[in-house]
């Protein structure tokens, strides 16, 4: 994700977090000096969501590390005003997996605000009335920061494991329908669960908080995207890259001009191309780079191309390129037969094509 500070690594995991987090503190420190709060109360605020986005942290490695134990790697954590994203491999297929990765980051949450419990006098706190309950929370004390804690908490496990993707409860829900279900069919319903949740947070947004409303659109785009992915999946179940791969493409030479990329591109329909020497691919070059340096025409595409990229083997089971190549859209993948020569390219546009004729071939 770009524009993100590395803040170190745990278990090989990076964890970073993104330039658009400064948002929110920014937003807590206006809101608290617009009702008239001083320095401190600044302060106090902006750790209190430091801390909080700690341990949203710990919530995200709860799934990493799970995830890991079963063999999945994480990329890394992003930390965004909205929370946090382990970037997983993939998500566990086989259903146990799934509802051991999925439920171990809300656990992590139940695990700090049961520390919490036994630091803080909580009971204490609830054995007023809610008059003097909010009253003795304006204190920036201690006492109190650890209360917001513990509270936030609870509310992050509660909203967690609302039963609608891409929420952890949503996945929880899949993986015990899966059980007796199947994938396919226990998505499509923990999907449609997810989806009546989004209306119902739509309309209550409508009527008493606008909030709701975004909630209701990350919900709902969420089931929708969860039920494609693991349709697309089911539909590529069997097949290889050979299959799907492009092998009438363009193949360019390391001194070949920007000029002559620009007129293949203007006459023909490919867009993105492959930089190679004796069938051994060196670069990749993508339309926006040439769109990028086309005010000098004389460039050469070794200039230009970019030398960091994966190759994908023909045999490859094509449902597991399908997430390297989401991960990476609009990328173009040179494929390679088992002699490491050259044979083809794929792109995520050409899988879609796949699926989509698959779908009719199914239906």
């Amino acid at each position: 994700m770009k524009g993100s500070l590395n803040l170190g690594k745990v278990s090989g995991i990076k964890i970073k977090v993104h330039w658009t987090f400064l948002f929110i503190l920014i937003w807590v420190a206006f809101v608290e000096i617009n009702s008239g709060g001083n320095l401190q109360a600044v302060l106090f605020n902006i750790a209190l969501i430091l801390v909080v986005f700690l341990c949203v942290v710990f919530h995200e490695l709860g799934h990493a590390l799970t995830a890991q134990h079963f063999g999945i790697k994480t990329k890394q954590i992003t930390l965004l005003p909205i929370g946090g994203i382990a970037s997983l491999e993939k998500i566990p297929e086989e259903p146990k997996q799934e509802l051991l990765v999925a439920i171990a980051g809300p656990l992590v949450n139940i695990a700090i605000a049961l520390i919490l419990y036994f630091i803080i006098p909580v009971q204490q706190f609830l054995a007023n009335n809610l008059t003097n309950i909010l009253e003795n929370l304006n204190a920036l004390t201690l006492a109190n920061f650890l209360f917001y804690l513990f509270t936030i908490n609870v509310i992050l496990v509660i909203f967690n494991l609302i039963p609608a993707f891409p929420m952890d409860g949503g996945r929880v829900l899949r993986a015990l329908l899966a059980m007796k279900l199947g994938r396919v069919k226990a998505t499509q319903i923990a999907a449609s669960i997810g989806q009546s949740i989004a209306i119902v947070f739509l309309l209550l947004g409508m009527l008493y908080n606008p909030f709701l409303i975004l909630i209701a659109l990350f919900v709902f785009v969420g089931a929708y995207g969860e039920n494609k992915m693991v349709q697309s999946l089911e539909l590529l179940k069997g097949h290889t890259v050979s299959e799907a791969m492009l092998t009438n493409i363009t193949l360019l030479k390391p001194n070949d001009t920007l000029e002559r990329v620009k007129d293949l591109i203007l006459s023909g329909t490919e867009k993105d191309f492959i930089v190679e020497q004796g069938g051994t691919p060196l670069g990749i070059l993508m339309k926006t780079d040439v769109i990028k340096a086309s005010n000098n025409p004389n460039l050469l595409v070794s200039d230009i191309m970019k030398t960091s990229f994966k190759e994908i083997l023909f045999n490859d089971k094509l449902r597991n390129v399908l997430s390297l190549v989401e991960l990476h859209k609009g990328h173009f993948f040179p494929v390679m037969d088992t002699n490491k020569k050259l044979v083809g390219a794929i792109d995520m546009t050409n899988i879609n094509e796949f699926i989509l004729f698959q779908s009719k071939l199914d239906y």
